[in-house]
């Protein structure tokens, strides 16, 4: 049976990383939730991360056939769009992005955005299968961060999004709109219950204190011992408490309005106005203070 050939792309403003994943016998690849680079004080944005996922791809002679996403991201806008430019590939992500869209529609005022998730190529059910070459990908819906999280097992091999992080950090946040911390409690026992051996491979790390590197790839068996949230038979309602007070201290992402506004519509930008620069919204709410009055 072949194994997948993995490569990581670690994108440090955002704590990010992307996977290139191909299958040797074919050279068919996917690329999983690619960053487009954003300076969110200038407003400009670039793509030289992508272009070093695709050199890679190019390098090694593969063939991008899949551009996947997690779930709609609140700390990085997605590159695919652009990769999809560049290499023809199918985008996808799992078919509740739906209610996500339906969740931040109204919050952004986003005319343009279906609400059926039609911005994707591709929608996916919780245990649905797909190729990749010679190789089978298997999509488990893994909700709780978000609606829409998915994992995507390839071989002995799960992309886990925001689902878990390493074992000394833990777990993802829940509390953005449409999130649950007893959702995700289910959603990481799901992953728990794969065999001890399986490979689990991140979408982020932030170096916790103790340790002076990046990681992001564990596996089941380490993760059910040491993660510090969920291992050693946590409780849902102890992780729920746990979560919940974490959570009611973390500061908004940075990029999370710019971010979720994009993400939602498959990575694409708002389109260009009428002098031909493209705009983000920012979501004002006015606390302790009258409206001031139009003129």
């Amino acid at each position: 049976m072949n194994t997948a050939v993995i490569q990581a792309f670690f994108d440090e403003p955002t704590h990010t990383v992307t996977y290139l994943v191909a299958d040797p016998a074919t050279g068919d690849a996917v690329i999983i939730d690619p960053v487009l680079d954003y300076d969110h004080r200038s407003g400009r944005a670039g793509v030289e991360s992508a272009d070093r996922v695709l050199a890679a791809a190019k390098s090694a002679g593969l063939r991008v056939t899949w551009i996947l996403e997690t779930h709609a991201h609140a700390d990085h806008l997605s590159a695919a769009p652009y990769l999809k430019q560049q290499t023809g590939a199918t985008t996808g992500i799992g078919e509740h992005i739906r209610d996500v869209q339906r969740i931040f529609r109204p919050v952004f005022n986003l005319t343009d955005v279906s609400g059926d998730g039609s911005e994707f190529d591709r929608l996916f059910r919780d245990g649905e299968r797909f190729s990749l070459g010679s190789l089978e990908v298997e999509v488990l819906h893994t909700p709780g961060h978000t609606p829409a999280c998915v994992s995507y097992r390839i071989g002995d091999a799960v992309f886990v999004g925001d689902t878990l992080f390493m074992p000394d950090y833990g777990t993802a946040r829940a509390d953005f709109p449409g999130g649950d911390a007893g959702t995700l409690y289910r959603s990481i026992q799901k992953l728990l219950a794969l065999p001890p051996q399986t490979r689990l491979f991140m979408c982020h790390d932030y170096k916790p204190a103790g340790r002076d590197h990046y990681s992001w790839e564990t596996t089941v068996g380490e993760e059910r011992a040491r993660n510090v949230h969920v291992g050693s038979n946590i409780s849902e309602q102890e992780f729920v408490a746990m979560r919940r007070a974490r959570d009611a201290s973390l500061a908004a992402p940075t990029l999370l309005l710019p971010s979720i506004q994009v993400n939602v519509r498959a990575g694409r930008l708002p389109a260009a106005e009428s002098n031909g620069v493209r705009y983000l919204k920012i979501p004002m709410r006015l606390t302790g203070a009258a409206e001031p009055p139009a003129k």
